[in-house]
């Protein structure tokens, strides 16, 4: 069935399985230092979700071609918000933060996508969207001062959590600009337009990389880590995300990246030993159904 309320649903869905997707990434961006460098490891990851998608949509990619290269300059900017900065960026970034700072930085971006939408978009924002809004975010901060309210002040940075940052601000911007340009195309062929866009933008800095003396040679390790990220969080994730925003709008959709902190927290600590406390179990206690009432009208 393919109804507005088979389609809502299928979206509502798709809001608790999108940063599941995303938390593969961090276990990425967290294995790949020595491995392969940022710049190529983000080529990679795009090239291959790109030519899937690209298959999957040739039909439609081909009747939409004039439109598609009219607007070419669209695709070139999601492509490097999306896939430069908050692709390879976020892989320099983990090389000196953890897989749970990368998830808590990014769970502020909804907030910028919230006010975004209501001020750039003119979504309306319902109050109990907004209450869930500031529990979930209540739960945030209660996981980033490990439950310590009075310690804001003492949250230490390193250059890692500098790029993630970026990254996040970068990520409010692709979400708010893929609602704001409007597109004859599906989900599934937009996606596949941003990532060549984005292959454009990563292939000067993946050869630039690929010159280096010090760059470790290729692996199978590294194909593993590009097909993953290609797969899961690049095709998986990016195309539910972009799925659920057309079909609920930004604002509410956004709600759903605080699950981000929960999801990364139990891959860091199932995948790569990072440690987890109490104040993760109780910061999910604010943020799942803060997550509940922000997608909610």
């Amino acid at each position: 069935m393919n109804t507005p309320q088979s389609r809502e649903r299928l979206a509502l869905w798709l809001l608790w399985v999108t940063p599941a997707l995303w938390s593969v990434n961090y276990i990425v961006a967290r294995t790949a230092p020595g491995v392969v460098e940022p710049h190529m490891l983000a080529l990679g990851r795009w090239a291959l979700a790109g030519v899937i998608l690209a298959v999957i949509a040739r039909s439609e990619l081909w009747r939409e071609r004039r439109s598609t290269l009219q607007h070419g300059w669209r695709y070139l900017a999601l492509g490097a918000l999306g896939m430069l900065i908050c692709g390879a960026w976020v892989y320099e970034g983990a090389q000196t933060t953890s897989a749970m700072n990368i998830a808590l930085i990014y769970a502020a971006s909804p907030v910028l996508i919230a006010l975004g939408a209501v001020v750039w978009l003119g979504e309306r924002f319902s109050w109990r969207q907004g209450l869930g809004v500031v529990v979930a975010m209540a739960g945030v901060f209660h996981v980033v001062v490990k439950g310590q309210w009075l310690a804001l002040g003492q949250v230490q940075w390193v250059a890692g959590d500098g790029w993630i940052v970026l990254a996040m601000v970068s990520w409010a911007a692709f979400a708010l600009l893929q609602k704001k340009w409007s597109t004859p195309l599906g989900s599934t062929a937009r996606l596949a337009a941003i990532c060549m866009g984005g292959v454009v933008i990563l292939l000067p800095f993946s050869v630039w990389e690929y010159w280096q003396a010090d760059r470790p040679a290729w692996s199978v390790q590294a194909t593993v880590l590009v097909v993953a990220a290609g797969l899961l969080p690049g095709i998986g994730a990016y195309w539910a995300y972009g799925f659920s925003q057309k079909v609920l709008g930004a604002s509410r959709v956004a709600a759903s990246l605080y699950l981000g902190p929960l999801y990364g927290g139990l891959a860091a600590w199932l995948v790569l030993g990072e440690a987890m406390g109490w104040h993760h179990v109780w910061g999910a206690a604010l943020i799942l159904p803060g997550i509940y009432m922000a997608s909610r009208r």
